[in-house]
């Protein structure tokens, strides 16, 4: 720093860093958006400020938020009132000014700006629904009580136009926020306590997926000792479990995370919350009940303790068999609409290698019944044979075979896998009942002979087309990996989760990561 600079205020020196020319701001500093929406100083202690980011992203949510209600507000006038004779009356006019307002003031209302529900999982759009439903309600039940006159088809336009505009905005802000955390910016600082083993696997976990935005930055443990694995993934110990609040404080880190462990029981925890009562620093305590989440989880208090209460799994009942009448429509529907595609590449194989077109194995199913699953022949004829050979040159993750670059799949067998193509005919085993458009990878059923009690699960449900192992790497999981997201899927599927699952898969193939 110039001698210059050193002898200015501490409130100029700020202005001389934040100038174009200076340096990188430090990560609490760094804008959300290139051009920052209504950035101004707080007098909140800098110790407890939301990052600069944080602040902005919110920011950006309510004019988003606004600017849906307003042009939902302009859409139902001109389509209600756009070639009448005659203007609209003055009820109308209020509702499209106070609309926006009271769009934003129902959002804060039900808390859809606080930053733990922003950025990932459903939360955020269940409170958006929420707040969209009471304004619906709002403007209903004020026109009846004070009779105002105001066009029915007005409302009918504005608000769902409203309430769609604002979830497709918000989609495409958290997609955007993605794309930062992607290249490591607008994440939050985290310290994470608890035994080594336990922390080390948090932190492989964690780095699995950005989306999230936590970035473990340090750790504390039992008498603040390293391991050989810890240093493997380069976190550095910052000191025992006694001086959590303290490095906590001094790493200025956003969030604290705490693994299940003897020395960190209630009134531990108590007393550390209170000691991060000053700072920005959130604290989240991970239960040793891990992959099951959403409604199956939920805080029973009894006698003053907040337990956790699980439900079973549904793995039967009325929603399963709307899942399957869903499932059966969707493959025929696919099927009609893809048939020229099928053609087409039925063709490509058989001018590309002499055989049949379509291959089919045996897989096992739901209950551990076994069926024929088809698909469009990507390898030359006598692969199984040439399998005995390649074995031993196995990439997969130990009860799979797989090469990045397999000697026996044909040219027109590697373009057709690295999108998923030759996996089109598995739309006949949706529609025949065997299969299903989302759920576990479907096994062979020498794999199953190696399954343990845990792997077992997977077969409580039909194995599916695609799945949470198709959008979150394919064969680039390991065994562990794959097992873990399968047993996710089992343990907390809903019809959510599916709709989730079949709008990533899209992304996934096209971009055809994973797929050898």
């Amino acid at each position: 720093m110039a001698a210059e600079e050193l002898r200015l205020l501490p409130s100029q020196r700020r202005r001389v860093i934040d100038a174009p020319t200076a340096p990188p701001l430090p990560e609490h500093d760094q804008p959300f958006l290139p051009l920052a929406l209504g950035r101004s100083a707080s007098s909140t202690p800098r110790g407890q400020r939301r990052p600069v980011w944080q602040r902005e992203y919110s920011r950006t949510i309510a004019v988003s938020d606004a600017l849906a209600a307003l042009v939902g507000a302009v859409l139902g006038y001109l389509l209600r009132f756009g070639d009448a004779p005659y203007p609209a009356g003055p009820s109308v006019a209020w509702t499209m000014v106070l609309l926006p307002p009271v769009w934003v003031a129902s959002m804060l209302l039900f808390r859809a700006y606080e930053a733990r529900f922003l950025g990932v999982g459903s939360e955020e759009f269940q409170r958006v629904l929420l707040a969209g439903t009471t304004v619906v309600a709002l403007v209903g039940t004020v026109s009846w009580a004070f009779a105002l006159d105001v066009a029915r088809g007005f409302v009918v336009v504005a608000l769902p136009v409203a309430g769609l505009l604002t979830v497709a905005a918000r989609l495409a802000v958290r997609r955007y926020l993605h794309s930062r955390r992607a290249a490591g910016e607008c994440m939050q600082s985290t310290l994470v306590a608890g035994h080594p083993g336990a922390v080390a696997s948090l932190v492989r976990q964690v780095r699995r997926n950005t989306d999230h935005g936590l970035r473990v930055d340090g750790v504390c443990t039992p008498g603040g000792g390293s391991t050989p694995e810890l240093e493997a993934l380069g976190v550095p110990v910052l000191g025992s479990l006694e001086d959590i609040a303290v490095r906590a404080r001094e790493a200025d880190v956003d969030v604290v995370a705490t693994l299940t462990c003897p020395e960190l029981d209630g009134p531990v925890l108590r007393r550390l919350g209170w000691q991060l009562e000053d700072t920005r620093a959130d604290l989240v305590v991970a239960p040793a009940l891990t992959d099951v989440v959403g409604p199956r989880v939920v805080i029973r208090p009894v006698s003053g303790l907040p337990l956790l209460h699980v439900d079973r799994p549904e793995l039967r009942g009325v929603r399963h068999a709307g899942k399957a009448l869903f499932d059966r429509g969707s493959a025929l529907l696919g099927l009609l609409l893809l048939s020229p595609l099928v053609l087409l590449v039925a063709i490509a194989i058989k001018v590309d290698d002499p055989g049949p077109v379509f291959f089919r194995q045996t897989r096992v199913g739901r209950d551990g019944r076994e069926f024929s699953m088809v698909k469009f022949r990507s390898m030359v004829t006598d692969a199984e044979k040439l399998l005995i050979d390649l074995r031993e040159q196995s990439e997969g993750n130990g009860l799979l075979f797989k090469m990045r670059r397999d000697p026996r799949v044909t040219r027109v067998g590697s373009l057709l896998r690295r999108y998923s193509l030759d996996e089109l005919p598995q739309l006949f085993n949706v529609v025949s009942g065997s299969m299903s458009l989302v759920g576990p990878r479907p096994p062979l059923p020498r794999e199953v002979a190696e399954y343990g009690t845990d792997l077992r699960r997977r077969l409580l449900v039909k194995p599916g087309l695609t799945g949470l192992w198709q959008v979150s790497g394919r064969s680039d999981l390991d065994l562990e990996e794959s097992t873990r997201l399968d047993l996710q899927y089992v343990e907390n599927w809903s019809p959510a989760f599916d709709v989730m699952i079949l709008a990533k898969t899209a992304q996934a193939v096209l971009g055809g990561r994973g797929a050898y």
